[in-house]
């Protein structure tokens, strides 16, 4: 059968069908493969971004808790900065009330000492007064009672370093 132009129906079919052929064999042998590999290899770096997330994450959520950490860690810190300082107080507190003891006692002592003295000087002159006087009144003598004093006096010195 023969069309005018020269067209033959038949090649055309049969070029149609190589065109069909050769579409569904590149399809089977090339576009399914390809695209499978893409789809994997889509899959992958899907999963490779899910875990570097999770990780991220996981990282984001660690920094939270040494964060959380590091400040409790300064809040005890504080804290114990606090107590040392506050016993550091009392323990000078303590150390000033007993210094205060300490001087207020010694401060008694040194006045009952300073009365004990006094009064026994006080009694030692009245007891020199009275033995002159007794020396004084014991010897008649010519001498001026002052005079006789003074020499009673030079003597009680004599025998006293000796």
């Amino acid at each position: 059968m023969n069309i005018p132009l020269n067209v033959d129906w038949q090649q055309i079919l049969l070029h149609w069908m190589n065109l069909v052929i050769l579409t569904g064999g590149l399809y089977f042998l090339l576009y399914k493969p390809v695209k499978q590999f893409m789809t994997k290899r889509e899959e992958y770096y899907r999963e490779l971004n899910d875990q570097a997330a999770g990780k991220l994450q996981e990282a984001e959520r660690l920094k939270a808790e040494y964060q959380a950490r590091l400040d409790g860690a300064e809040e005890e810190i504080h804290q114990a900065r606090a107590k040392a300082q506050q016993a550091v107080q009392q323990s000078v507190e303590e150390q000033m009330a007993t210094a205060r003891q300490i001087v207020a006692r010694a401060q008694a002592e040194a006045e009952h000492s300073r009365e004990r003295v006094l009064k026994e000087s006080q009694r030692e002159l009245r007891e020199l007064a009275a033995a002159a006087v007794k020396k004084l009144t014991a010897q008649p003598g010519s001498m001026d009672p002052f005079d006789q004093f003074l020499n009673l006096a030079e003597e009680g010195e004599s025998h006293e370093k000796q």
